[in-house]
């Protein structure tokens, strides 16, 4: 029993090695395989933050190639232990710059094209951030207000907050654009210079998202 309980172990430990490297490979490879896995219907992802967690789902429907590229993401651990750079109140959380800058120069000009505006920028609602037509990167927003004028702009919303909306409420907003506003205005390069260590020395208070998990549907 003993000898089949440490084989199974070593089994484990083999896969989980051989997921994380996969995973690493795929984040320094936009053309890796794992690029292409196409999303479910709907997905529901878990956000661990330093205020506590809240969790998006996802309808495809309403956005296929955003829905895909963020799914993606969040399988491959791109979002984990980043922060929430941007956060004006009463308008927008920004997040999705790596918090490692190795990763974050590889992702910084991997463009999708653009969805079809289906659904409103409603209060709670997430979509990706962009600086003109088919330039969506990794960058997402949430909405703390009902910003339907960013429909107009091609902002194609991916889901939305079903749970934990207090948390992203929450998130410190003191620093509003100074600490990874300027996307379109080409201010953000230090976040992909030198990621985590200099947003966390120079803009201490911004809350930290820690872990990102997609959650099994338990259809």
């Amino acid at each position: 029993m003993k000898g089949r309980h440490l084989a199974l172990f070593c089994i484990l430990i083999m896969g989980a090695c051989f997921s994380k490297s996969r995973r690493e490979d795929a984040l320094f490879n936009p053309t890796h395989e794992e690029w292409d896995k196409e999303a479910p219907d709907i997905a529901r992802v878990r956000m661990e933050t330093s205020k506590g967690d809240f969790v998006i789902e996802l309808h495809r429907a309403w956005a296929p190639i955003g829905v895909d590229r963020f799914y993606n993401l969040v399988r491959m651990g791109f979002y984990d232990d980043s922060r929430f750079y941007r956060v004006r109140k009463d308008f927008i959380v920004q997040f999705g710059i790596a918090g490692k800058p190795e990763v974050a120069q590889v992702w910084e000009k991997v463009e999708i094209n653009d969805d079809p505006v289906v659904e409103s920028n409603k209060r709670g609602y997430i979509s990706f951030a962009m600086t003109g037509p088919n330039t969506r990167t990794t960058q997402v927003y949430i909405n703390l207000s009902d910003n339907t004028e960013l429909d107009e702009q091609g902002f194609a919303p991916l889901g939305y907050v079903v749970e934990g909306m207090g948390v992203v409420d929450s998130l410190y907003s003191g620093y509003d654009d100074n600490s990874g506003g300027g996307m379109r205005r080409g201010k953000q390069q230090k976040l992909f210079e030198l990621g985590n260590t200099y947003l966390d020395k120079e803009f201490p208070n911004l809350d930290k998202l820690m872990d990102t998990e997609i959650l099994k549907n338990e259809n």
